[in-house]
C-alpha cells in the first residue's frame, strides 16, 4: 500500500474516531442531564409529598393547641399524660376526662400509622431531650435535629428496611406557647427549636419506575448513538470515497497528457529512472523509442490545428493500443512520443520500431471536410545491454542517446528506423 493512501486512511480513521467520540460525549451529556433531571424531579415530588404529610400533622397538632388540648372520656385502657399537670377532670356527672394535648395526640396518631397495615406513611416526633423515652431519636432523626440547630430547616434521606426502600423525611417543630404546658421547666422559650417531626413511606414503586425509566434513557441513548453514527459513518464513507474518486482523478491528470490520455513527460522521467534502476539490480536489457511525426508542422499550416489534434490522438491510440502491458508510452512534447520497453534488447526494438513506423504510415487518418490524411514517422532508438545499463545513471542519458538517433533518422530522409 502506498504510503500516502495508508496515510490518508489514517486520517480519515482519526477523524471517525474524533467525531464519534464528540457525537457520544454530546449524547451521553444530553442524556444524563435528563436521567438527573428526572431524579432530581422525583426527588422534589417525594419532598413535597412528605412535606403535605408534615404540614397536615402540624395543622393537627394547631387545631389541639387551639382548645387548650382536647379532653376524652377516660375509660378503661387509657391512661393519662404523665407529663402534664393536672391532665384530669370530673364532670358533675361523675365522669372522668383526660387531657390529649399535641405531643401526646401526634404520638397517637403515629402509633395509629404504624399499625395501619394499609398505612400510606408513618410518622415519628421526637427531639434531642424527649420527656417521653418513646420519642428517643434514631440516627437519621438525630443528625436531622442537630442540623436543625444550626440552621437546617429540613432533612431527606433514603433507608433500605429488609426489601423496601423507605424515604424519610424531617423537619423542625419550634416551640409554641401550647408547649410550655409541658416544657417550660426545660428552659425552652416561644421559637426556639423543641423537636421535630420525621415522615417516612415505602418508595418502591418509585424507584421501580426509576429504574424502568433508566433502562428506557439507556435504550434510547444507545439507539440514538447507533443511528446518528450510523448515519455519520454513511456521509464520511460516501464522502472518503468521493475525495478518494477525485484525488485519483486528480493524480492521473497530473501525470496524463491531456490531448493524447498518455503519460506526460514528467511522469516518464521518473518512470524511466526507476525502470533504469530497476534493471541494474535485475541485470535486464532496456530499449527507448523517440518517435516524431514527419512534416507534422505542414499538417499544421494546411489543415489547422484541430486537425493537427486529431493527427496526434489517432497516433497516439495506434502506440497505446501496439504496446505491452509492461511498457511506457508517452507524449514526450510537440509531435513527438516515447515509448520504454523494459527486459527489451536491440532485436525486439528494432521489430517493434519496425512495426510502428509501418502501421502508422499506412494508417489513413480522416479529416472532417478533407480529403484522408497519411502520415510518416521517423524513430530514433537506444537498447543497452546488461553491461551498458551499468554505465547509466540518469533518464536523461537514454533521452540523449535516443535523440541522437532520431536526428540521424531525420537526416536520412525521415520514414525510417536509427539505432544509437
Amino acid at each position: 500500500m502506498p504510503f500516502s493512501e495508508f496515510a490518508d486512511k489514517k486520517v480519515w480513521k482519526t477523524f471517525a474516531i474524533n467525531i464519534s467520540l464528540v457525537i457520544l460525549l454530546g449524547i451521553l451529556s444530553i442524556f444524563i442531564g435528563l436521567f438527573l433531571n428526572n431524579k432530581r424531579l422525583v426527588e422534589t415530588g417525594l419532598t413535597i409529598r412528605a412535606k403535605a404529610h408534615f404540614n397536615n400533622i402540624i395543622l393537627t397538632r394547631r387545631w389541639n393547641a387551639g382548645y387548650g388540648g382536647v379532653y376524652i372520656e377516660k375509660t378503661p385502657g387509657i391512661a393519662s399524660n404523665p407529663y402534664l399537670i393536672a391532665p384530669d377532670i370530673q364532670t358533675v356527672d361523675g365522669k372522668t376526662y383526660t387531657k390529649k394535648n399535641p405531643a401526646l395526640m401526634t404520638r397517637e396518631i403515629s402509633e395509629l400509622a404504624k399499625k395501619d397495615p394499609n398505612g400510606a406513611f408513618q410518622f415519628h416526633i421526637t427531639s434531642l431531650t424527649p420527656l417521653n423515652p418513646q420519642n428517643t431519636p434514631d440516627d437519621f432523626e438525630t443528625t436531622a435535629l442537630n442540623s436543625f440547630e444550626k440552621g437546617e430547616i429540613e432533612a431527606t434521606t433514603r433507608q433500605q428496611n429488609g426489601d423496601s426502600l423507605v424515604f424519610r423525611y424531617m423537619a423542625p417543630l419550634f416551640v409554641e406557647e401550647s408547649c410550655l404546658q409541658c416544657h417550660a421547666q426545660q428552659g425552652y422559650k416561644i421559637g426556639d427549636v423543641r423537636g421535630g417531626i420525621s415522615v417516612s413511606f415505602d418508595m418502591m414503586d418509585v424507584q421501580r419506575a426509576l429504574n424502568i425509566n433508566r433502562y428506557i434513557l439507556i435504550g434510547l441513548f444507545i439507539t440514538t448513538v447507533s443511528v446518528l453514527l450510523g448515519t455519520i459513518y454513511f456521509f464520511i464513507h460516501s464522502l472518503m470515497i468521493r475525495l478518494a474518486t477525485i484525488q485519483a482523478k486528480i493524480a492521473e491528470m497530473a501525470i496524463t497528457d491531456e490531448l493524447t490520455g498518455l503519460y506526460n513527460r514528467r511522469y516518464f522521467y521518473s518512470k524511466l529512472q526507476e525502470e533504469i534502476s530497476r534493471a541494474k539490480r535485475h541485470q535486464y536489457p532496456i530499449s527507448c523509442l523517440l518517435i516524431d511525426l514527419d512534416f507534422f508542422k505542414i499538417v499544421n499550416d494546411t489543415y489547422g490545428h484541430l486537425a493537427g489534434d486529431l493527427v496526434l490522438r489517432e497516433v497516439a491510440i495506434l502506440l497505446r493500443s501496439n504496446c505491452r502491458t509492461s511498457d511506457t508510452v508517452a507524449r514526450y512534447g510537440g509531435e513527438e512520443f516515447v515509448q520504454f520497453l523494459p527486459e527489451t534488447g536491440a532485436d525486439g526494438a528494432r521489430i517493434l520500431a519496425e512495426k510502428l513506423r509501418t502501421l502508422i504510415g499506412s494508417h489513413v487518418i480522416q479529416l472532417e471536410a478533407s480529403d484522408p490524411l497519411q502520415i510518416t514517422i521517423s524513430i530514433g532508438a537506444v537498447s543497452l545491454s546488461e553491461e551498458a545499463i551499468a554505465k547509466i545513471d540518469t533518464a536523461d542519458q537514454v533521452i540523449h542517446q535516443a535523440d541522437q538517433a532520431l536526428y540521424r533518422a531525420k537526416t536520412k530522409g525521415r520514414n525510417r528506423v536509427e539505432f544509437a
